[in-house]
């Protein structure tokens, strides 16, 4: 429970600018007065002498403008009501306190300081998710890195053999796919690709269980309606190229396919995992996601519109006279939005409801993002029901799907 700025306890309060070396610290009087200025190096020492000096001075709330890592684990092991200001809201509450708007550490660690003792009504105590959930959304977002790593891999990947070995980018469906990478590590020069019949070709995918359904005649045709790619020694130049490729994405692919497995493994233990799984085409990953970075901290989302505000899934609204406009809400938490919004664009495919809200959408001249983002809104109603009632989604239960579904003839048999 956070502390009265009225009263003595909170009249003194502290600011913490962060930094990768070193952290400028504020601490505040009740007048606004700068009492004490510090630094501190970000290792053990200085985050015990800065929790040490705020406890000495009075300190009994914080702000900061980030909610993780040990400089925030200090502040509260140190038992202060921490509170997050977002970089963004402290660049423009340096103009409350000048006009030039000039970035300087000690400055912003008094803006965050003063700013926790005038507003703190306004603003809402830090509360930390589980240790369990802080893993999984590390594993989620490293998993992500490493996809979006793998993505542009193959993207250079295909690019180099476009010019070099057109044939082996066009072979199979998926450019990072184990097959492709088994076949251009045997493969890997237009000459060696000449060497393959339909009966050979047959005979190589068997020995390395090719579970694809296309027939080796197919694939042999495709091979000599390529394009003709380098020959000679320029080819044996650019095979190293290759294989250096290919051992990168063999490589992100055991490391993605390790993450994965690990998400699983955290799943199955964490005691939300069934609000998210039960939503429709969560899947395990994407609901992992979902719960990572939604996090298990029910205070933090009081009101489902506090949830779709920081999704920036809620348009936001502005009116000056007799203007008034409806745009895109830009400050917003990027992470949440784009597990929302990724959940809520396939969700369209295996609910009804999803579908219907989305069509309307549609039909209104919403292009795809918007109608997305407008069904994620939704959606993040109902998943806030679900999260705050410890309880999976349940579709019999809810009244706007079945509306749909009464409303539709039924199928027959």
């Amino acid at each position: 429970m956070s502390i009265d700025p009225g009263t003595a306890a909170a009249r003194v309060t502290a600011g913490v600018d962060w930094a990768k070396d070193d952290h400028a610290v504020c601490v505040v009087g009740g007048q606004g007065e700068a009492l004490e200025r510090f630094a501190v190096r970000h290792d053990a020492a200085g985050l015990r002498e800065m929790a040490a000096r705020l406890l000495r001075a009075g300190v009994s709330q914080a702000g900061i403008e980030r909610g993780d890592g040990p400089v925030v684990d200090a502040l509260l092991q140190a038992g202060l009501t921490v509170f997050v200001i977002p970089p963004g809201q402290v660049k423009n509450l340096r103009s409350r306190y000048g006009s030039a708007g000039n970035k300087d550490d000690r400055f912003d660690a008094y803006v965050l300081a003063d700013v926790v003792r005038t507003d703190a009504r306004r603003l809402r105590p830090m509360e930390r998710d589980s240790d369990q959930t802080i893993a999984l959304r590390s594993t989620v977002r490293a998993r992500r890195d490493l996809v979006g790593h793998r993505v542009a891999a193959a993207n250079q990947l295909r690019a180099h053999l476009q010019i070099v070995f057109p044939a082996g980018a066009a072979l199979f469906a998926g450019i990072d796919s184990p097959i492709t990478l088994s076949f251009l590590t045997r493969f890997t020069t237009q000459e060696q690709a000449d060497w393959l019949s339909p009966l050979r070709l047959g005979a190589w995918l068997k020995s390395v269980s090719y579970s694809g359904k296309t027939d080796p005649a197919v694939l042999h045709a495709r091979l000599l309606a390529a394009p003709r790619g380098q020959a000679g020694p320029p080819a044996r130049v650019h095979a190293a190229t290759t294989l250096a490729l290919v051992a990168v994405l063999r490589a992100l692919n055991a490391q993605i396919k390790a993450l994965a497995d690990s998400v699983d493994a955290q799943m199955a233990a964490h005691p939300d995992a069934a609000v998210f799984t039960s939503l429709p085409r969560s899947g395990t990953v994407r609901a992992a996601r979902l719960l990572a970075e939604i996090g298990d901290a029910r205070g933090r989302f009081p009101t489902r519109d506090s949830l779709t505000c920081l999704a920036g899934v809620a348009p936001s609204t502005r009116q000056s006279g007799k203007v008034k406009s409806v745009i895109f809400r830009w400050g917003a938490d990027r992470q949440l939005r784009d597990a929302l919004c990724d959940f809520a664009g396939d969700s369209r495919r295996a609910s009804p409801w999803a579908a219907d809200l989305y069509d309307r959408a549609i039909a209104r001249g919403c292009d795809h993002p918007h109608a997305v983002r407008i069904l994620a809104r939704a959606w993040a109603h109902v998943i806030w029901r679900c999260w705050q009632d410890h309880a999976p989604y349940d579709p019999a239960a809810h009244n706007s799907l079945q509306a749909i579904l009464n409303q539709q003839p039924p199928i027959a048999a």
